[in-house]
Order: structure tokens, then sequence, then C-alpha cells
């Protein structure tokens, strides 16, 4: 081979949102591109064992959960033993049809679609291990690793599948169980916590932090604790588990270092996520993962080895599908010199639990260690006649603004439809308005929006 061709300009590894994105955004830069996936089907763990089954289960737990609210109009109960089947049933469906959707967005951008598993040779060749046996390799360019990630397994948890459970696994289970522990706080335990305790399940939560989601906001947390708990959950901060086994009989026996025992019919473990790299033979590229299993980049999301870039979950929190988004257009980007404006920094971020929580920009807590005295704005969805219509009264929008109260730095929101309302307030953010922009504008009436003038209004009253 003529030194300086390759096969391709750019080769993605993994389908995932991080890895399709990647590759899209090459190959409408006009490069030669192919996207590699040892699954049959596209997507990664995000759309097949994660973020849509996921979803589908929380659009049927919502359901079970307004009709337990509305007992005036109808006497609804889940049988015994309903089947999870019947709470996913348009799983596969929709599965499906992602699949079809991507795969003609792939086909239609000319990008080579490659099912194999793979490894590198050295950082420009990588030797492709096809579902037939049969070997090959490739050569390009630039590399860019979206292979997303898979479940951590404690030692002293012992993940069978069948009683204990990952969060690949845990939409595997027969039967809707009575009870379930869920082990970790992050964002994927409060999402099926929540999940299950507005199916009825009896949950316990259990981790080592004070509480849940420690990146957001404290105000959220709270809102979110307190709805949790509201449903009938447990949750059980600043708890070390020591020990989880099977009875034998019918009972997961979660046992705490100081001394709380929980016991569940079911138990799911959901302590963090691994870079999904051991089979890359990185170091064959001059790469390794950093003390915490992940892939180390820079600010443009190069890796220590200049044509080799990373994003999605190798990289590590926030560890989220739209940001994974971003990141994997970004990689595109500045591997391939194409220039990118700052506001793709600001990355919103959703957690679809019951309730819901959304949030851009900074968190007050971040927002006072860089300014100082910042001015707070908040509205409770009690406040406005659609959260009272739609029974969304527990929820809250906030806003953080600067000393002065003028620029945005944050807006905070918890409850049904926060992943939604929250995209007014970035682009507000992306378009750097100023926090009148809320009392200016005219919304829809009733809608969830007016909180943001009501939180604007609270933040020029404090106006210095």
């Amino acid at each position: 081979m003529i030194k300086g061709t390759f096969d391709y300009d750019v080769a993605v590894i993994g389908s995932g949102p991080a890895g399709q994105k990647a590759a899209v955004q090459a190959a409408k830069a006009g490069q030669r591109v192919a996207i590699i996936e040892q699954d049959s089907l596209f997507g990664g763990a995000c759309v097949h064992r994660g973020t849509i089954p996921s979803k589908t289960l929380r659009e049927n737990a919502l359901r079970v959960k307004n009709m337990r609210q509305n007992v005036a109009l109808v006497d609804f109960k889940l049988g015994e033993d309903t089947e999870m089947a019947t709470l996913v049933d348009r799983l596969d469906e929709v599965l499906k049809a992602h699949d079809g959707f991507m795969r003609q967005q792939i086909d239609r951008n000319k990008i080579e679609r490659i099912h194999g598993r793979v490894s590198f040779v050295d950082n420009q060749t990588l030797l492709i291990n096809r579902v037939g046996g049969e070997t090959s390799e490739i050569t390009s360019n630039k590399v860019i690793i979206a292979t997303g990630s898979y479940p951590r397994h404690p030692d002293n948890i012992p993940v069978d599948h069948e009683h204990i459970f990952d969060s690949d696994s845990i939409l595997s289970m027969l039967y809707l169980p009575s009870s379930l522990t869920v082990l970790g706080g992050g964002v994927i335990a409060s999402e099926y916590a929540s999940i299950f305790q507005a199916l009825g399940v009896k949950v316990t939560m259990i981790d080592r932090y004070p509480t849940p989601l420690g990146f957001l906001d404290s105000d959220m947390t709270d809102r979110f604790v307190q709805e949790f708990e509201a449903m009938g959950g447990t949750w059980l901060g600043n708890q070390k588990v020591q020990k989880v086994h099977w009875n034998g009989v019918s009972e997961v026996i979660t046992e705490c270092e100081d001394g709380t025992i929980v016991r569940s019919q079911k138990l799911l473990c959901a302590a963090g996520r691994l870079a999904n790299v051991k089979d890359l033979q990185l170091q064959n590229a001059g790469l390794t993962v950093n003390e915490r299993g992940l892939i180390s980049v820079d600010e443009q999301l190069c890796s220590v080895v200049s044509n080799i870039y990373a994003a999605g979950d190798v990289i590590g929190p926030p560890s989220l599908a739209s940001a994974s988004m971003e990141q994997g257009r970004r990689a595109s980007c500045n591997a391939l010199g194409i220039k990118i404006g700052d506001s793709s920094q600001l990355i919103p971020a959703g957690i679809y639990g019951v309730p819901e929580l959304s949030s851009v920009g900074l968190t007050e807590q971040q927002a006072r260690e860089q300014y100082g005295d910042v001015i707070v704005g908040k509205a409770n969805f009690s406040e406005v006649a659609r959260g009272q219509i739609s029974g969304n009264t527990g929820g809250m929008l906030k806003i953080v603004s600067d000393p002065q109260g003028d620029a945005i730095l944050g807006v905070m929101l918890v409850g049904e439809s926060s992943t939604e309302v929250v995209h007014i307030g970035h682009m507000a953010m992306l378009c750097h308005a100023k926090v009148d922009i809320f009392i200016e504008s005219t919304f829809n009436f009733p809608t969830l929006a007016e909180a943001y003038r009501i939180a604007a209004l609270e933040i020029v009253a404090k106006r210095p």
C-alpha cells in the first residue's frame, strides 16, 4: 500500500448515539467513512438494552400511576404476576423502527456498514473478525472510538440475571416483582427505581452518597426524593453494601455495613458502567485506559494518539445519549478540522425518572462558586394552571442568574415534561438572552412554560 493512502478517511467503532452522529458528520463532510458494529442491530446498548427499553417501560408506568391517581374515574389495579412483556408491549416495534431509520440514514450518506468485532493492529489499522469467522484488515486515516459501556459488577454483588440483575438484564424478568432493591444513586438507578415504584413495586434505593443524582442541583434531587418517597419508595443514603445474596427460596438479602438488612424479591445492581474497550487491543495503537477504566481525551475529544478520537460513554460522564450524540459530532468535526461554535459545550441533561429531571448550564452551587452572590428564581408547577390540570403539582422550575439578575447561568426543572420544557431555557442561553426575555415573551395558556415568567419575575424583584 502506498504510504498515505487508506481504505477510509474515517473509521468509527460503534453504532450507538456517539458513533452514529460521528459517522454521519464525517460523511456529510465528503469523507469515506466506515462504521463498525459487532451487534446484529445498529444503535448500541443505548437503543437495545438501555434508553429506549427503559423509556418504553416508563410510558406504561406513567399510565399506571395516572390511573391510580384518578380512582374516581377508574378503579385500577395491576394484576398479580403481571408479565413484564405486557409492560413493554411496543418495544420490539419501536426498536425495529429505530434500527430501520438508522440504517437508512447510514446508507443514505453512503457510509459502509461493517458487521464484526474489531481490534487495533496499529493506530491506523483495524482487524475485523466477522460473524462467519473470516478476518480482514482495514486502514483509516482517522479513528473514532464510540464503543459505549457495559454494567459494572462489584465483587460482593453476584449478578446472576435471575434474581440479581444489572441494567442490561433487568427487563428480562418474566414477571413484575412485588419488591425490588436498587443499588446505586446515578441516572440508571434513579430512573429504574422510580419507574418500578410508579408501577406499584415496593422499591428501596441504597447508595453510599447522601442523595441520588449528586451532579444535579440540590433543589432538584430533594424534590426527586420527596416524590419517590411519596409514591411509597424508600431511599437509604450514606450506606455501604457489605454483602448481597439470594437465600435460595424467595428473597435477595442485602446487608449493609451498619447492620441494616433489606429483603426483596429481586435486586438491580446499577453501580456504574465500564468503558467497553476490553477487546479493542488499545495497546497496539499506543493507547491505555486511565485509572477509571476510561479513554482520556482533551477538549477536542482527541486521545493521546493524534489520529484517534473518542466520544460517548468510553470517555465517562455525563454518559447521556444527548451528550454522546453531540460528542460524536464534535469528534468528527475536530478530527477533520471543521470549526464548531462554543455553544456546543452547553448540553442539557435529561433524566427520565418519575418525576423527570432536566437541567442546562450551572447548578446554583456551581454558580455561587464562580460568581458569588447569584440571584435565583423559582416557580412551582402548582402555581400554573397546567400543573394543576395535569396533577403535576410536585414539579418546579428554577433559574439561576448572575449577581445583577441579567445573565442566565442555569435552568433546572423537576416534574413531568421537564425534559421538553428545559429547551426553552436552553435556547435562551444559546442566544445569550437576558432573564427579561421570559417576562417579555407570551406563553400559551395553560402551559408549564409559564413557569419561566414566574421564576424570571422573582429574579427581577431581587435585583440590586
